[in-house]
Order: structure tokens, then sequence, then C-alpha cells
């Protein structure tokens, strides 16, 4: 199972490409993954970075919750699919981020990788820096969602 932990800053090379974090690849290998899916995330302004097989697993979970047959239902499953590209790691372990996904996120060559996971998020670095949380903000959290 993958488990991506850490943040680290990177840049897009010339041709918009980005090297996987050493870390990341060992994780990739572990398991013989290279492919993923990349798209918007639902709440924050940043790209979600998940492993195929990661990727089916939500889109099963998805289709537990929905009815084709709910118009509402529909749309969400439309929006949820929207702009989502997939990618290879190549040879020299760099991916290609489609530059309209960049775009959303503020189209800067300074991203931030942050793995959550089973998932990596894809930052602007000014953006995520500007994103601390306060202590007692994450105390709070933390005692309303784990402390019941």
């Amino acid at each position: 199972m993958i488990n991506f932990i850490g943040d680290f800053p990177c840049k897009l090379d010339a041709k918009g490409r980005l090297s996987l974090p050493a870390a990341f690849k060992k994780q990739m290998q572990a398991v013989g993954q290279e492919d993923f899916v990349v798209k918007k995330d639902i709440f924050e302004n940043c790209l979600v970075l998940y492993p195929i097989n990661e990727w089916q697993e939500q889109v099963e979970l998805l289709n537990k919750k929905i009815n084709p047959y709910n118009r509402e239902h529909n749309k969400f499953v439309r929006e949820f699919h929207r702009g989502k590209a997939e990618l290879s790691i190549d040879t020299a372990g760099r991916i290609l981020i489609p530059k309209r996904l960049l775009e959303i996120i503020g189209d800067s060559s300074d991203l931030v990788l942050a793995g959550l996971e089973t998932k990596i998020e894809i930052w602007s670095k000014d953006v995520f820096d500007k994103m601390e949380t306060n202590e007692n903000d994450f105390a709070s959290l933390a005692e309303k969602i784990l402390g019941q």
C-alpha cells in the first residue's frame, strides 16, 4: 500500500515537467505504479495526484453513492470528472502536468508536493506557504473530529 509522507518544494522544468521526489518514487516503485490521474481538488485551490489504483478506488466509492437517474447526482459526477488527466512517469522519473490544470492553481513554476497518505496534493508554493493553520485552530479541529 502506498503512503506518501512529506512536503517537497519543486520546480517545473522549461517544458512543464515535474520530477517526483525520491521518497514518492520509492513508494511508487514498491507497488509497481507508474500511472496517475490528476484533477482539481474539490475544496482547495490545488491539484490532486492519484496513483491509478487509488483513483479506481475513488471511482468505485463514488459509484456506490450515485444514482444515475438522479439529475443532481449526474451533475456532480460530471463536475467531479471535469478536467482530469491521466499521466505516466517518464524514464527520467518526471510527469507532465497539463498547462490547463497548472493555470487553475496559479501557473507558477514553484510548486509544493504534499503527501497525504494515498494521494499527493500539488500546490503553488506561494499559496501553500500562506496556508499555515493556526495551532489553536488545528487543536480545535482535532478535538472536534477525534475527541468524540
